[in-house]
């Protein structure tokens, strides 16, 4: 059964106990099979308030709060793994530590592997029920479960994730490879097409080293595109996963669950917090947590960054936006073309600077076919700043699209009311610079292609009428007499 775009998470006091993280092989070398669909089922969670930055502070049932962070502090090493560790984090499948930390390369325990595992197939809620909790399990080592798991290993039990012949959950031992793959190919219900592949010839140089009885499901997972091998064509099944390894591996799990319907193409940029998607023809706006986090091009990046064009995935709590990863990029499915550059000559006379990467200047024009966004609202031209990073698109029916994608580094806004003092004006009779006294008499530089609003005529030095100058950079753009 398909599942509706907006997933519902499960969320209890647990949350904070399992992740996943890790490693410097993406469940073994890191490469990117790329993400498909999110399937997990989640029960509904409501957003009580925003919390710090990088985390979204949601609410379970009018009860527990908790905060899903997806900005950790400690990946340095681990950014291979980033992106599926916040979309497991984003689904409450694998989360953080409490102080902001993820541990990317701690190995994984059993029973945190498992745990995934069943959050991972939709189950969490079942697994955290009473009734489950209360499970009297018959393992040698029962006693040794923790209290918190025992309704995980219930369910998967019931979920034919153990082998008939496992006496044992050894809860705290480390999931290695070998492990972890059987167990997630388990998960998928694959278990049949793994015995059909039983006697497949696996390449690995240490292919010895993995049982008979196991050959199977790593030949599944291989297929799948779940896992690889080592650049030396090693398996290494004995070696433990550590947890960005095991979140690579349980994001790919999800892609082979069933088909997402949270894909679209991106039809407008992000303006005013919200994104806007076409999917068969029908646009749909969305909008987007303040710490939405978007990946693009193998990086994280602001919602700013995403372009008309761009096909994407999304994740989303009660309709609002909490992960985007663009799955194909702008100029590679509609024939859109793209440059970027900096801004090093401000907007005079409907023209102004782009330098790229190269030192290569270019010289653009502002016409009635420009759209210029910045800082995810469409503005005028002269907003542009000089420092602004900006991506410039022209679309397939010729419109050029001017998206700043980083602010100006030295960017701080200017909002004040005061008195106007007197003007001065450039060889054109251009204002040049305003002065205004708020609290002391400071002199604004003023953008020839600034906005006056109001009667001019009421700008009289001494006359105590009250101005209002708004800009960027030190650098006026809109007067508005009071």
């Amino acid at each position: 059964m398909k599942k509706n775009l907006m997933k519902k998470f499960v969320a209890t006091g647990l949350v904070l106990t399992m992740v996943a993280g890790g490693g410097t092989a993406a469940f073994a070398n890191g490469n990117d099979h790329g993400r498909g669909n999110n399937k997990s089922q989640f029960k509904k969670i409501e957003y009580n308030n925003f919390g710090n930055k990088g985390y979204h502070n949601v609410k379970v049932n009018n009860k527990t709060t908790i905060n899903i962070n997806l900005n950790f502090k400690d990946m340095n090493g681990a950014q291979w793994a980033l992106r599926y560790i916040a979309s497991l984090a984003n689904k409450g499948v694998f989360e953080g530590y409490e102080d902001g930390t993820f541990k990317p390369n701690d190995t994984v325990k059993r029973i945190d592997a498992l745990a995934a595992a069943v959050r991972n197939m939709g189950l969490r809620e079942q697994a955290e029920s009473d009734a489950e909790k209360q499970t009297k399990l018959n393992f040698a080592d029962a006693k040794s479960i923790p209290a918190w798991a025992v309704g995980y290993v219930a369910v998967a039990l019931e979920n034919d994730l153990f082998a008939e012949g496992d006496a044992n959950v050894n809860p705290m031992g480390a999931a290695d490879r070998l492990w972890a793959t059987t167990l997630l190919v388990k998960s998928l219900g694959l278990e049949a097409e793994a015995k059909a592949k039983m006697n497949e010839h696996l390449t690995f140089k240490d292919a010895n080293k993995i049982p008979a009885g196991s050959v199977g499901y790593i030949a599944v997972a291989i297929e799948k595109g779940l896992i690889d091998g080592f650049e030396d064509n090693t398996f290494r099944p004995n070696q433990p996963v550590t947890r960005a390894q095991l979140a690579a591996l349980l994001d790919r799990t999800s892609n082979e669950q069933e088909e997402d319907e949270s894909a679209g193409t991106l039809s407008a940029l992000v303006a005013n917090n919200v994104l806007t998607l076409t999917k068969g023809g029908v646009a749909t706006p969305y909008t987007l947590h303040p710490d939405v986090f978007v990946w693009r091009d193998g990086v994280k990046v602001s919602p700013s960054a995403l372009q008309v064009g761009d096909e994407v995935q999304l994740d989303a709590v009660n309709n609002v936006v909490t992960y985007i990863e663009v799955t194909k990029l702008a100029q590679q499915s509609n024939n859109a073309t793209a440059t970027s550059g900096t801004i090093t000559a401000a907007v005079y006379n409907n023209e102004f600077t782009l330098t790229n990467s190269a030192g290569t200047s270019t010289k653009y024009t502002v016409g009635s076919n420009t759209v210029v966004y910045r800082d995810g609202v469409q503005v005028p031209a002269v907003s542009l700043q000089v420092g602004d990073v900006v991506s410039v698109q022209t679309t397939s029916n010729n419109q050029i699209i001017f998206n700043v994608t980083t602010l100006a580094q030295n960017n701080q806004a200017i909002d004040v009311i005061g008195l106007f003092n007197g003007t001065t004006f450039d060889v054109q009779g251009k204002i040049a610079t305003i002065s205004i006294n708020n609290n002391g008499t400071v002199l604004y530089t003023v953008s020839p292609n600034v906005v006056i609003s109001g009667d001019l005529s009421q700008l009289v030095p001494n006359q105590n009428k009250l101005v209002q100058v708004r800009g960027y950079n030190g650098k006026i753009t809109q007067i508005e007499v009071k």
